[in-house]
C-alpha cells in the first residue's frame, strides 16, 4: 500500500518542499509541495528525481574498513574500533594539527552535517581544517567578516520587492540559488520582470538566466572588480551617492571615495571588456531605482580578486542606499538563530590568525585553503608535522580541487584515513575506514544554514520519511560515535555528544543579560525539553533560545519543537525586514567599508588594469541536473545537457580547426584533460568552458552509472597555485589554457 510523506529537499540549495510516494520503505515519487510555506509547490528535476537518488543501488550498506590492504564490509563496532585504533596514536605522538578534517558542501544539506562537525573540530583541536569554502564561497564570508564583523552575516536580495537587480557570475535558472536560498528563483526573475523591474546579468556565457535579463552583458571573466570599482567611481563621481538611513551606521566613506579614484570606467574599459558609457549606466540606473540589488555569485568568487568582487558588491548596495532595506540586500533571520544581542561594539573579524605550514597561506574563519591540502600531507618542512591522518566527512576533493592526481596520491600516504560517505567514490576509496550514512528518506530534516541565507524567514522541520533499514545507522549517531572515537572518548554513549552540547549551550546562556533564560538553571531548562532524539533535543533547545523562540516559557506563543511538528508543511516567520545596527560585530559598531586587509590588496587591483589574457581563458558551468559530483550516478538526472563538453566560440572554433563534437586537448597549468567540443555562440570569444564535478574514470570505485559516461576532471587543468590571497579562495575561473584539436587516429590499409 502506498503513502505520502513530507520531506525538504537536501539537494541543492533552494530547500523546496516535497510531498514523497513511498511504496513499503521505497520512494517511487516525488513532487512539489503546494502546501509548503516556502517553495508553495515549486520542484526542479533535482527534486523530482529523489526517489532515484534515494535508492540508487551504490550506496554503500554497511561500513567498510581495510584489511590487508582491501576494504571489506565490517561491523559498525569494527568501523570504530579502527577509527579509534587510526586517530589516536597519531594525535598522541604528533599532535592535534597532524589530523586532517576536510568537510564537503553536502554537510549543510544535513542535521547531521551542521550540529556534529563542529564538536569534532572543538574536540580534536586541530587547525588543519578544510572544507568546500574555498573552492566556492570564502571571499563571501570574508568579505562579510570585514564590513559587519560576522563572516556569516550575509545580506540576501530581497527578490520578491525589488525593482532593479543585477546578477554578476550567478546562472541561478541552472543553480536555483547559491548563498540565497529561493525556491523557485526563475519565477522570481520572471516576476521581477512582470512588475516592471529591471534584470541585468553579467556574465562571459550567456547562460539561460542571460537570456531571461533585460541586459546581459559578457564581461572578460576575472575582471567583475574591476567593473564593481568602475561603478562605485562613478556614484562617487556624479554625486549619485545616497546612503539613507544607513548613513549613522557607516564608517569610512570618504576614504572608500579617494581609495577608488583610479578605477574609473574609462580605465577598466579595457579590461573588462565592457565600455565606459555601458558603465556609467549601470551606476546610474542602479542609483535611479526605487530599490535596487546587486547579487554575485560563483563566477565573481572563484576569480583573482574574489574577496575585492564580493567587498563591492556590498559597497555598491550601501552607496545607493539599498543595504538592510526592503527591496534592497537584507540579513535573514533564522528561528535557529540565538537571542540576537544588544547592538553595539564586538570581537570584530580577524584574518590570518594561523597560516598553513607549507606555503604559510593565512587561515579563514578557522579554515586553510583546500588547495593546500595535498602539500599538507605530502610535504615536510622544519615547522611542524604534515597531516597524517584525515578525516573526511561527505567530500570528494580528488575530483573537487584544483591538482585532483598530487592529492590522489598524497592520499595513499596517510598513515590512516576515515570517510563519511554513502559511496565508494574518488576520494573515499583511499580510506582506510567508510561509514555510510543512511539515505536521505531515513533521515530528519531542518535547514540551519540556508534558513540564514533565506530570502524570507521560516522554519520547516521533516522527521524521518522512512524508518531507518536494519543494519543501518542514523547519521547523526555516526557523526556523534566518530566524535567519541576521535577523541579518546570511543566506547561511550553517543549521546554524551548531544548532552554535552546541550549543557555548554545552556550553561552559556543563561549568563548572558539578554537571553531569555538568563539567570535561570541549566538543568532546570534541559529538562524542559523535548524530541525524541539528541538531535531533536537539540534542535528543540535552538528554537526556544532563538529570536521565534518561547523562551522555555518566558514567551508562551514563540516557537518550539512541539509546535513546530504541529505544522508540517512549515510555519512562515515573514519578509524580510532591515535589523542595522543589531547583526553588525565590528570593533567599531559600524559598517567598516574600508578595513585594512581591503585596503592592502586594492594595489593588486589597479595592477590587473593594465592586464589582457593573451590567448584562451577557462570558466566552468553548472547543470541543473547536478550538483557538483554528487549526482552523476542517477541515471536520470545525466545526459541532455548535463554532459561534459567544452564550450567553445564558432570564431575560435574555426581559428583552431575544431569542428563540433570532435576531441580537443585542454592543457593548462596542472595537466591536460581531453573532452569533445560543442561549438556554441552561448560563450563570448577568447573563452572555454567546461563543467565541475566530472572525472569518474578511476580505478577502484563503485560508481557504475558515472563510469559509464565519466567525463573530465576540469579542476586537473590547475595546479594549485593560483588562490585569491585574502580568503585563499581556489581561482577556478578565468585561468589561461591551450586548446589543440585531436586528429582521428589513421587506420593503415593491411
Amino acid at each position: 500500500m502506498s503513502r505520502t510523506a513530507l520531506r525538504i529537499c537536501p539537494l541543492c540549495e533552494a530547500t523546496c518542499g516535497l510531498t514523497l510516494t513511498i511504496e513499503g520503505t521505497s520512494v517511487t515519487g516525488a513532487r512539489g509541495d503546494r502546501d509548503d510555506v516556502f517553495s508553495k509547490g515549486f520542484i526542479c528535476p533535482k527534486g523530482a528525481s529523489f526517489g532515484a537518488v534515494d535508492g540508487d543501488p551504490d550506496r554503500l550498506r554497511t561500513p567498510l574498513v581495510r584489511k590487508d590492504g582491501e576494504l571489506r564490509e565490517a561491523t559498525w563496532e569494527e568501523a570504530f574500533d579502527a577509527v579509534a585504533a587510526g586517530i589516536r596514536p597519531v594525535v598522541e605522538r604528533y599532535g592535534p594539527n597532524s589530523v586532517g578534517v576536510v568537510l564537503g558542501n553536502p554537510n549543510v544539506h544535513t542535521m547531521a552535517g551542521a550540529l556534529y562537525p563542529p564538536v569534532l573540530l572543538a574536540g580534536l583541536g586541530t587547525r588543519s581544517i578544510f572544507t568546500a569554502s574555498t573552492i566556492d564561497q570564502m571571499p563571501k564570508h570574508v568579505s562579510s567578516g570585514l564590513l559587519f564583523g560576522d563572516a556569516g552575516a550575509i545580506p540576501v536580495p530581497d527578490l520578491d520587492h525589488t525593482d532593479h537587480l543585477l546578477l554578476i557570475g550567478a546562472n541561478p535558472l541552472e543553480s536555483n540559488g547559491s548563498l540565497c536560498t529561493a525556491p523557485d528563483f526563475p519565477g522570481k526573475l520572471k516576476a521581477l520582470r512582470a512588475r516592471g523591474g529591471t534584470l541585468t546579468v553579467i556574465d562571459p556565457r550567456r547562460t539561460r538566466t542571460a537570456k531571461l535579463a533585460d541586459r546581459h552583458l559578457a564581461i572578460r571573466p576575472g575582471t567583475d572588480a574591476l567593473l564593481l570599482a568602475a561603478m562605485a567611481y562613478t556614484l562617487f563621481e556624479e554625486d549619485l551617492v545616497d546612503t539613507g538611513e544607513l548613513a549613522p551606521h557607516l564608517l569610512g566613506i570618504d576614504e572608500l571615495r579617494e581609495e577608488l579614484g583610479d578605477f574609473t570606467p574609462e580605465a577598466v574599459a579595457g579590461a573588462c571588456d565592457i565600455d565606459a558609457g555601458t558603465i556609467r549606466t549601470l551606476a546610474r540606473e542602479l542609483a535611479a531605482a526605487p530599490t535596487a540589488a546587486v547579487y554575485a555569485r560563483i563566477g565573481s568568487c572563484t576569480v583573482p580578486h574574489g574577496t575585492l568582487a564580493s567587498w563591492l558588491v556590498d559597497v555598491l548596495n550601501i552607496l545607493t542606499g539599498n543595504l538592510d532595506r526592503p527591496g534592497g540586500a537584507l540579513f535573514p533571520q533564522a528561528a535557529t538563530d540565538r537571542t540576537p544581542r544588544p547592538a553595539g561594539p564586538s570581537h570584530g573579524f580577524a584574518l590570518g590568525r594561523w597560516h598553513s605550514r607549507v606555503s604559510r597561506y593565512p587561515e579563514a574563519k578557522g579554515e586553510l585553503p583546500i588547495s593546500a591540502l595535498a602539500e599538507e600531507i605530502d610535504t615536510a618542512t622544519p615547522e611542524g608535522e604534515p597531516i597524517r591522518a584525515l578525516v573526511a566527512v561527505a567530500t570528494n576533493p580528488v575530483l573537487s580541487v584544483p591538482d585532483g592526481d598530487r592529492l590522489d596520491k598524497a592520499l595513499d600516504g596517510l598513515d590512516f584515513m576515515v570517510s563519511v560517505d554513502p559511496y565508494l567514490n574518488e576520494t573515499s576509496r583511499h580510506a582506510d575506514v567508510v561509514l555510510p550514512p543512511p539515505p536521505p528518506s531515513q533521515s530528519p530534516h531542518h535547514d540551519f544554514a540556508f534558513n540564514t541565507l533565506a530570502v524570507r524567514n521560516q522554519v520547516r522541520y521533516n522527521r524521518p520519511a522512512v524508518p531507518l533499514e536494519p543494519g543501518r545507522m542514523a547519521e547523526t549517531e555516526i557523526l556523534a560515535r566518530l566524535i567519541l572515537a576521535a577523541t579518546g572518548m570511543h566506547g561511550a554513549d553517543p549521546s554524551a555528544v548531544d548532552d554535552l552540547v546541550i549543557g555548554q549551550t545552556l550553561g552559556k546562556a543563561v549568563k548572558e543579560t539578554w537571553s531569555p533564560v538568563f539567570g535561570r538553571d541549566p538543568k532546570e531548562l534541559s529538562g524542559l525539553l523535548t524530541g525524541v532524539s539528541g538531535p531533536e533535543r537539540r534542535l528543540d533547545m535552538m528554537l526556544r533560545l532563538g529570536p521565534y523562540g518561547d523562551g522555555f516559557g518566558v514567551r508562551p506563543d514563540g516557537l518550539t519543537l512541539e509546535r513546530l511538528l504541529a505544522h508540517p508543511h512549515g510555519i512562515d516567520l515573514g519578509p524580510l525586514a532591515s535589523r542595522l545596527p543589531q547583526p553588525l560585530k565590528t570593533r567599531s559598531g559600524k559598517v567598516e567599508l574600508l578595513a585594512q586587509p581591503i585596503v592592502d590588496d586594492l594595489p593588486r587591483l589597479r595592477q590587473a588594469l593594465a592586464e589582457r589574457p593573451d590567448g584562451l581563458v577557462l570558466v566552468g558551468r553548472r547543470h541543473l541536473r547536478s550538483n557538483n559530483s554528487w549526482m552523476h550516478n542517477v541515471p536520470a538526472l545525466t545526459g541532455g545537457t548535463n554532459r561534459c563538453t567544452l564550450h567553445i566560440h564558432p570564431e575560435d572554433a574555426e581559428r583552431l580547426g575544431v569542428a563540433d563534437g570532435t576531441a580537443v586537448r585542454v592543457k593548462g597549468a596542472g595537466g591536460e584533460v581531453t573532452a569533445p567540443a560543442e561549438v556554441t555562440d552561448g560563450v563570448r570569444p577568447g573563452v572555454v568552458s567546461l563543467p565541475h564535478g566530472w572525472g569518474h574514470d578511476r580505478p577502484g570505485t563503485r560508481l557504475s552509472h558515472a563510469a559509464v559516461d565519466p567525463g573530465v576532471n576540469v579542476n586537473q587543468l590547475l595546479d594549485g597555485s593560483l588562490l585569491d590571497p585574502l580568503s585563499g579562495n581556489a581561482v577556478l575561473n578565468g585561468v589561461p589554457v591551450l586548446l589543440f584539436p585531436v586528429k582521428p587516429a589513421t587506420v593503415s590499409a593491411l
